[in-house]
């Protein structure tokens, strides 16, 4: 039978690597106190971006998908919900506001995390909102024929109200004692919440919204400013084979949690430089060829028009199309390929 008791983790060991991603990231968050204090309008700027990237990646890590422009109308609330991919997307929106406005008055507990789940269905006419599952479901995939297999099966209905109980109340004693960072407390308990799957549908996008909660909680708040979520769809692949890494031997409580640790840290990591790069982009009052051309002689290797935009969150798309061409056409940077291929190249690379 699982048993969830996070106490005995300060009598673990950990390897060097996630010690180092560790320190690297107090290190992020020292830098990131500064940044609040110094350059809160540029900051700004960034938020409403991030809100509607991780909306529409973490959806789109489970196939929930609208237009571009549908997804920043929903997201800016000037629009009502067209089918039911629309449902959801506002109802992760809401919930994603929610935890930014109010994240120090949300608990980590039972009766929180199923209002969490009520309000990310509360467009919807599931009619699953807010309750846990009531049907055993499975962890999945497809070989390479097609031929789908089981690879996980999570707690059985009846043993989900206290599993979640037990990994809150856990998680909860530790927090207040701080005998374990909570770089390391965060994922276990993450990974935990995916491995009893609580709920009918939904398991991944509340998994994603409640890391986002403890980081916050716990003072990292890059993920206001920067999508992790974007930064998980765009790894998503390692993002599972982490998780199936650490489900062997979970039932037993022989799990081996630090792949889906180090996957964490270093998707938090990456957020963390882009933070940094981006504020040091916005902060400066450049033309829109000039923030580009700035974005461009930071990037190593292959680039793409998305990438560039994501660099760029203060300029708009026709402007970054804009800026690229001029630069292209001034000899700054070489354009590869074609269509859907193309990508771009510094040109002092060659």
């Amino acid at each position: 039978m699982r048993s969830f008791d996070y106490t005995k983790l300060k009598d673990r060991k950990w390897d060097s690597e996630i010690l180092g991603l560790v320190a690297q990231i107090h290190e992020f968050k020292g830098r990131q106190e500064l940044y609040l204090q110094q350059k809160p309008a540029e900051l700004d700027r960034l938020i409403e971006i991030a809100k509607v990237q991780s909306t529409e990646a973490s959806n789109e890590i489970e196939g929930i998908r609208t237009t571009n422009t549908r997804l920043k109308q929903l997201c800016e609330e000037k629009t009502m919900p067209r089918n039911r991919d629309e449902e959801e997307i506002m109802g992760y929106r809401d919930v994603l506001n929610t935890i930014h406005e109010s994240y120090d008055y949300i608990p980590i507990n039972s009766n929180y995390i199923l209002q969490l789940h009520r309000d990310l269905y509360k467009y919807s006419e599931k009619g699953i909102g807010g309750h846990f599952k009531n049907t055993q479901n499975y962890i999945s995939s497809r070989d390479d024929t097609g031929n789908e297999f089981i690879l996980f099966t999570p707690l059985a209905p009846y043993e989900v109200s206290a599993a979640v109980n037990d990994i809150c109340e856990s998680y909860s004693r530790v927090e207040d004692t701080q005998d374990i960072d909570a770089l390391i407390l965060i994922p276990i308990f993450i990974h935990d919440f995916l491995c009893i799957h609580p709920f009918n549908d939904g398991n991944g996008r509340m998994s994603r919204l409640l890391t986002t909660l403890m980081l916050y909680k716990s003072g990292y708040m890059v993920g206001k400013y920067i999508s992790l979520e974007s930064k998980i769809a765009k790894n998503k692949q390692l993002y599972y084979a982490a998780l199936e890494k650490c489900q062997h031997g979970w039932h037993e409580n022989k799990e081996y949690p630090a792949p889906f640790i180090k996957y964490l840290l270093k998707t938090i990591i990456a957020a963390y430089r882009d933070f940094e790069d981006r504020v040091n982009i916005v902060s400066e009052k450049l033309s829109a060829v000039d923030i580009v051309r700035k974005a461009v002689y930071g990037k190593i290797g292959k680039f793409t028009k998305s990438d560039i935009m994501e660099m760029c969150p203060t300029i708009g798309k026709t402007s970054v199309e804009s800026s690229i061409k001029k630069l292209v056409d001034s000899g700054d940077i070489i354009k590869c390929g074609s269509g859907r291929a193309t990508f771009y190249i510094r040109s002092d690379s060659q």
